[in-house]
């Protein structure tokens, strides 16, 4: 687990401009290369590229019953340290995130407890970011 590689992932966006403020400026997010279609972003050390796409009829969000919560599918993020989860949240409560799931504890006292929350880009594009005190509990069984 000491040794994690990046990641990258390439998420749809309707509007660019308005989503690269987003990850940039709510999220923090350090810009890489960009071209008209697409903006790089430093995703708290992985490669997360937005990429232009005409928005579709249909946005509607698929919800999953998970902790008694509406868990939004699909949905990207990463997993953080505990401290930095915490800050994070603050942060983004500071900043007026309206959150699908606000942060709290999901199974708490259960094999893989963590800290987690939800929220969408502007695009509608789902976000989770979790933190775990044992980050041995990550696949725990």
């Amino acid at each position: 687990m000491n040794n994690i590689t990046p990641f990258h992932i390439a998420i749809p966006v309707h509007n660019l401009a308005e989503c690269r403020k987003f990850y940039g400026e709510i999220l923090n997010c350090e810009e890489g290369r960009s071209s008209d279609n697409w903006v790089d972003f430093n995703l708290f050390g992985h490669q997360l590229v937005i990429h232009y796409k005409p928005k579709a009829k249909s946005e509607e969000l698929h919800h999953n019953p998970v902790d008694g919560k509406d868990v939004p599918v699909p949905h990207y993020g990463v997993v953080l340290p505990w401290d930095i989860f915490r800050s994070f949240s603050d942060e983004l409560m500071a900043k007026g995130v309206k959150f699908v799931i606000e942060p709290y504890i999901r199974f708490k006292g259960d094999l893989g407890e963590q800290a987690t929350m939800f929220f969408l880009d502007p695009a509608g594009n789902a976000l989770e970011f979790k933190a775990f005190k044992d980050l041995g509990q990550l696949f725990a069984k």
